[in-house]
């Protein structure tokens, strides 16, 4: 694994230079198109199926160097993987090999206005039309929206709840949308659909099994979540630490001052757990132990995105003002970070996930 950290963490640094060129929260297709060439969409696409541990190696080592490719190699993966596991051979071959090459960008659209923490509400509709279906209703903070070439769509067929939704690969050309500008630089919009047509080799999976769709490719990618947020925090922690060997006040180094080093002591510990804590998760998905695989992902993700969250805040103490300007790197993990604690399952819906998994076992 600390191989495939060192080299994506190599990548990513040659990868900064495209992602500065892009434009905040616009679709760099650049990036894409080098990430493609570099063959780590490739790697997540393999029809072998990528493990765990290596997707969480690959994110881990391009969130310490470049946290936009980080993101967009994982949108990309998020928006085509369900067409891998569940498309049919007619979606697989007419976008897998874009998606791969990176020359197409792809979407996992399943938030809706009324429909985040709470999937299960999803509002979408898909309303049959002969062999087909038209959909009906808007997604929101889609990552990649909405400039994406195309999309996994989440809409309800029936009204079971979740057993009532069911997934498609959606072409977006022509589905009208706007961008949301947030804090963080990545691009993420709207989409809203007003009779868009999808036949029947566009469904993914089974007609009101949509939830088995998602549910597969979260599995996959929730670990790695925490592996991303592991990354950017031990870039945090080695700024932290240059600054305060170097840094003096009072007449001494400030990591002199037992204040400024007891604190990167906790960050460091915290980074180690968090770490830890995310490879035994990937390597429970990995093994097929799907009893245990849901709370220690819980606990992965929920652990290692609140304490890079406080390392990234410790470090900029450290650093003081100058850490607050908008091209310092830690300026910029600030904005970051913030976002890993809500997408793919809020802090709150983990607690709630490991609290459930908690009281039905017997400890």
């Amino acid at each position: 694994m600390d191989d495939t950290v060192a080299r994506a963490e190599a990548l990513g640094r040659d990868l900064a230079e495209v992602a500065a060129r892009g434009e905040p929260a616009r679709l760099n297709r650049e990036l894409v198109a080098a990430i493609g060439a570099a063959g780590l969409f490739d790697r997540v696409l393999s029809p072998d199926g990528v493990t765990a541990r290596e997707l969480c190696a690959i994110r881990r080592g391009l969130a310490r160097s470049c946290p936009e490719a980080e993101t967009a190699f994982a949108v990309q993966g998020l928006g085509s993987v369900p067409i891998l596991l569940f498309g049919s051979e007619e979606a697989k071959e007419r976008w897998l090999p874009g998606i791969r090459s990176g020359e197409l960008v792809a979407a996992f659209a399943l938030t809706e206005p009324g429909a985040g923490s709470d999937a299960a509400a999803i509002a979408t509709r898909a309303e049959r039309d002969g062999d087909g279906w038209r959909l009906h209703g808007e997604k929101v903070f889609i990552s990649n929206a909405p400039e994406a070439d195309v999309a996994t769509v989440f809409a309800r067929t029936s009204d079971q709840g979740s057993r009532g939704v069911t997934a498609f690969v959606v072409p977006m050309d022509g589905v009208p949308g706007e961008p949301i500008q947030l804090i963080s630089p990545h691009p993420i919009g709207r989409w809203v659909f007003d009779g868009t047509h999808v036949g029947p080799g566009q469904l993914l999976g089974e007609v009101d099994a949509g939830f088995r769709v998602a549910m597969a490719t979260l599995d996959l990618f929730r670990p790695s979540v925490g592996a991303a947020a592991v990354g950017m925090a031990e870039t945090a922690l080695r700024i932290a630490v240059e600054h305060a060997r170097e840094r003096e006040a009072f007449g001494s180094p400030i990591a002199s001052f037992q204040g400024i080093s007891h604190q990167l002591a906790d960050v460091r510990t915290r980074i180690e757990a968090a770490a830890l804590l995310v490879e035994q998760a990937a390597d429970t998905y990995d093994a097929g132990d799907r009893e245990t695989l849901t709370g220690r992902s819980a606990m992965a993700k929920l652990f290692a995105t609140e304490m890079a969250q406080k390392a990234v805040d410790v470090a900029i103490q450290v650093l003081g003002a100058r850490a607050l300007e908008s091209d310092h790197t830690l300026a910029h993990l600030y904005e970051e970070v913030r976002a890993l604690r809500i997408y793919e399952g809020t802090s709150e819906i983990q607690r709630n996930i490991i609290s459930r998994e908690l009281f039905r076992e017997r400890i």
